[in-house]
């Protein structure tokens, strides 16, 4: 079995504020014995994309812009510092458009030998199935993919 790691795409969403933490550290504890470069990615929704854009003052931005945007989003400027901080590489890759679809494509563009997610808060139902992006990235990814629970209160 091949233990090697190059690449493991951490993909973050509008709802891992809280949980930043948790997912640079399940990334570090993989991307840092191996060597391998952390791709931070977060797949925008049109409006969402739209939103974020106009609050960072770049309200023409396209979707050719995504990178620009990403690169000065809270969230990645966070785990920039953290994997600073701990001597890990990274890269940022931005996609606008569907998110389980884009996290796929990102996960395959960069011969992604992991893929770390996470998911909201569900109902009991809606914890059994995860959603609908968490489990579309599951059952869709070229490669092996963990899941960071949220933690309870």
């Amino acid at each position: 079995m091949d233990l090697s790691f190059d690449t493991i795409v951490l993909a973050i969403g509008p709802a891992d504020d809280d949980r930043l933490d948790q997912l640079a550290r399940v990334s570090m504890q993989v991307a840092k014995p191996t060597g391998a470069t952390v791709v931070l990615t977060h797949v925008f929704t049109r409006d969402e994309f739209d939103e974020v854009a106009a609050e960072l003052d770049y309200p023409s931005a396209t979707a050719e812009d995504v990178d620009v945007i990403l690169e000065r989003h809270q969230s990645v400027t966070y785990l920039e510092d953290r994997f600073d901080d701990h001597g890990v590489d990274y890269d940022v890759d931005g996609v606008v458009g569907n998110v389980s679809d884009g996290i796929v494509k990102t996960a395959e563009k960069a011969d992604a030998d992991r893929v770390v997610i996470s998911g909201g808060s569900r109902s009991p139902v809606g914890k059994a199935v995860f959603g609908s992006n968490a489990q579309n990235v599951l059952i869709n990814s070229p490669c092996p993919v963990t899941y960071v629970r949220p933690q309870s209160d």
